[in-house]
């Protein structure tokens, strides 16, 4: 049985509380893995469910992601002489604000009230930080944060990948949050300029209002309203996509993200585009299990052309992307 490399040492079964504020990716790539090869008994907790009687919380470990709600906070803070540890996780710079800069508002506020003013809190706490990527491990030294290795969910039967022999039509698509509306920004003038050259390609994206607005008018476009992670899960099951796209610009906030989305192209049965940098560095290998473009727009329109058009290429890159290793194994 495989192990991450951060998580060598076994620890005896015991409780683990994990809170969450729904079923969300962070959980589900980073700190499900990390605590069940540790061996733990995991109980999850989502936002507005009753917190437990303490009596079943003692001697457990207390673990948030990324959000800490008042009332598990309360509890913590009456009971934490009794709780064997409290841990924080979070995948993006959630301490610094500044870092969220040209992000949403209401996402900024939200951080702000979960995660950026708790970091006192969770010091005072003696919490164990637990981050994603080196660039956090980095810049929350002095915390002496545990570096925790992303794993991908299972492969889905549905997706099977690029087929050379059924090249009638090719789907495009990006399924960002709204947290990368500069991404959505970018990647307009791009997708405009690849579905005018290539009469085969259709486009895909996920996005509320704003998005539905600006992609609309767009011929071969789809705009999917925003869905529940377990949701996506099985809509990217569905069979049919053939080029998935993850450009990330250059900011604070994109330079503590991971590569989480090279997994879901991947399940998707899809081929990646990339942006160049240290996120995707150490996952995806250019030419062999995905395409590494610098953000130009005609590069990436000439990227995506040359995918849509050679079905041979992409059978090669998905099968390669299917095959990798999960990081840290």
């Amino acid at each position: 049985m495989h192990q991450h490399a951060d998580q060598g040492r076994k620890l005896p079964a015991q409780c683990v509380h994990l809170i969450e504020e729904r079923p969300n990716p962070s959980t589900d790539y980073f700190v499900l893995p990390a605590l069940q090869v540790a061996g733990y008994s995991i109980q999850r907790h989502v936002f507005g469910q009753p917190v437990p009687d303490f009596a079943l919380l003692e001697r457990s470990r207390v673990v948030f992601v990324r959000y800490i709600p008042t009332a598990w906070a309360r509890i913590v803070q009456q009971h934490r002489a009794c709780l064997a540890s409290v841990i924080y996780f979070m995948d993006d710079d959630l301490f610094d604000l500044g870092a969220a800069h040209g992000t949403p508002l209401r996402y900024r506020l939200k951080l702000a009230r979960l995660a950026t003013r708790r970091q006192r809190w969770l010091k005072a706490q003696r919490a164990e930080l637990w981050v994603s990527t080196p660039y956090l491990q980095d810049k929350y030294a002095a915390w002496q944060p545990r570096l925790v290795q992303p794993f991908p969910l299972a492969k889905s039967p549905s997706a099977p990948g690029p087929d050379p022999s059924a090249d009638e039509y090719i789907r495009l698509f990006y399924h960002g949050s709204a947290s990368h509306q500069a991404e959505i920004d970018w990647l307009y003038p791009v997708i405009q300029a690849a579905l005018a050259t290539e009469p085969r390609l259709s486009f895909e994206i996920i996005g509320a209002a704003k998005v539905n607005r600006r992609y609309r008018h767009l011929p071969r476009t789809t705009v999917i309203h925003p869905m529940s992670w377990p949701n996506y899960q099985s809509f990217l099951a569905m069979p049919g996509r053939h080029i998935g796209l993850a450009p990330l610009l250059d900011n604070p906030f994109n330079r503590a993200r991971s590569c989480t989305k090279f997994f879901d192209i991947t399940r998707a049965g899809a081929v990646g585009i990339y942006s160049p940098g240290p996120v995707c560095r150490a996952t995806v290998n250019p030419g062999v299990n995905g395409l590494v473009v610098p953000l130009v727009i005609d590069k990436w329109v000439q990227a995506i052309i040359e995918l849509a058009r050679d079905a041979i290429l992409r059978q090669r890159l998905i099968q390669a992307a299917a095959n990798h290793p999960p990081a840290g194994l």
